[in-house]
């Protein structure tokens, strides 16, 4: 008589499917095309690692570029303030007969400076990759001091508003208007620069965050 024909489980183990057939008769896709399992755990082809990795350093490039360009704002336009208030002395009065002016001047070097700096950090992990202090220092140092300096900004521009509102309803306006003009334009400036360093004080905050939580000053 005949031989019986195979279980149904033993041939289910036999059979090909179509896909498989057409890419070599085996019974698993080629290694890029699945994910591994060993030891109970799925892991990531060595294709899908590289995919992601290089996925993750044009978006840190990205990310970085961005802090670059606030960092070169704020830069400018500090340092456009701190020109104006301080060529603002042609005749009389002066900038720096008045304390108000004289911390507009102070503040917008001070923030041209530091944002100098940052400017020359920002390149360097843009280059090279890694930061230019070891990271727990970098990322601090960096979100400290652009609240700090935000906030010498922003009281600077109001206590600046405040004197030229007062000038404005006595003779230095009207005997010298050139000096109150550039006086409001140091101070504008400065407000502009002021904005720029608070997106810079955004993301330095969140990379405190990312790095806070995942130890790493990005979340990718």
């Amino acid at each position: 008589p005949p031989p019986p024909p195979p279980p149904p489980a033993a041939a289910a183990t036999t059979m090909r499917s179509p896909q498989s057939l057409r890419e070599g008769g085996g019974d698993t896709p080629p290694p890029q095309h699945y994910q591994h399992r060993r030891g109970g755990n799925i892991t990531a082809s060595p294709h899908d690692v590289r995919f992601q990795s290089t996925l993750s350093v044009h978006k840190l490039k990205r990310f970085n570029s961005l802090i670059l360009l606030f960092r070169v704002a704020t830069f400018v336009f500090s340092l456009s303030s701190f020109v104006f208030m301080l060529t603002n002395s042609r005749a009389s009065p002066h900038w720096f007969d008045f304390d108000a002016f004289r911390f507009v001047l102070a503040a917008n070097g001070i923030v041209a400076v530091y944002s100098l700096v940052e400017m020359v950090a920002s390149v360097w992990e843009i280059t090279t990759g890694a930061t230019l202090f070891p990271e727990v220092y970098q990322v601090w140092f960096d979100f400290g001091h652009d609240q700090v300096f935000a906030y010498l900004l922003l009281s600077a521009g109001s206590a600046g508003t405040a004197l030229v509102k007062s000038l404005r309803g006595t003779d230095t306006c009207t005997a010298a208007s050139s000096f109150c003009v550039q006086s409001d334009i140091s101070i504008a400036l400065g407000f502009a620069g002021f904005i720029f360093l608070s997106f810079s004080s955004l993301m330095s905050g969140f990379r405190v965050a990312c790095f806070l939580i995942n130890g790493s000053r990005f979340h990718l």
